[in-house]
């Protein structure tokens, strides 16, 4: 493995645990974050190695990240989405926004039709860019979310009701 993809994964993980802290998240938890965020993120980094697509390798990274919040959230009794956000998080595109977002503030004082062409090609390839990505990360993580879950929040609230 290449000493530069681990150490993308050291980072990803002292970020996951960053944003963990901020987000008050128990002490017993910070350790699993860092693993989860470290990994998901080598995944992410490892597929884009060998040329597979940003959006699918951000997809398969996420999809980690949730089945590893479910299996983390059973073993730490936790909920799993107070491991798979932190972990999260640092994929996040925001290279690819802020450089729409700066197209965008461009585009409005362009003047000459040629750069305004490229421009917006570039500034739409940014914003779909970034759309497609946190899309990826939603759904990574939402699905196996969903897909584990036993019970709808309806029936638990009935149950508990049932049994007073």
């Amino acid at each position: 493995m290449d000493f530069a993809l681990l150490e993308k994964g050291i980072w990803l993980g002292c970020a996951g645990v960053g944003f963990a802290v901020l987000f008050n998240v128990p002490r017993r938890a910070l350790g699993v974050i860092y693993i989860i965020a470290a990994l998901g993120g080598l995944i992410k980094f490892y597929l884009l190695s060998f040329e597979i697509g940003l959006v699918s390798a951000t997809l398969c990274g996420s999809s980690f990240i949730g089945f590893s919040s479910v299996l983390a959230a059973h073993y730490r009794k936790a909920p799993p989405m107070t491991f798979a956000l932190p972990a999260l998080i640092p994929m996040i595109p925001g290279f690819f926004a802020y450089k729409a977002m700066v197209g965008i503030m461009k585009l409005t004082a362009e003047k000459d039709p040629d750069v305004y062409t490229k421009l917006f090609f570039e500034t739409v390839n940014n914003g779909l860019s970034a759309w497609l990505i946190s899309l990826a990360l939603a759904a990574g993580v939402a699905i196996p979310l969903l897909i584990t879950r036993k019970e709808t929040v309806k029936r638990i609230k009935t149950d508990k009701v049932l049994e007073k």
